[in-house]
């Protein structure tokens, strides 16, 4: 008999980490993009990092539109944490 193990890749409150500060620069806007793709309606993505975003902003902005709502939880000089509403 074979075992099939299904991983469910939701959590409860839907709400996701994405610590961008450990992510090579190069490839951060492709991933910070990738990972929103993937969210459904009414799941956030929980965005960490060391500076505020403002063009990762205006792209998201330019690509997503109203499509993805923003909202900041957190804004100092010690950095940024921005929740990620996908619409």
């Amino acid at each position: 008999m074979t075992t099939i193990h299904v991983h469910n890749h939701t959590n409860a409150e839907g709400v996701y980490g994405f610590d961008a500060r450990g992510i090579a620069k190069r490839f951060r806007h492709a991933a910070i993009f990738g990972a929103l793709d993937s969210l459904n309606a009414g799941e956030v993505m929980r965005f960490v990092n060391d500076h505020d975003p403002i063009p990762l902003l205006q792209q998201m902005q330019a690509r997503y539109g109203d499509g993805v709502e923003i909202a900041y939880r957190q804004r100092d000089p010690a950095g940024v944490m921005i929740d990620f509403t996908k619409r």
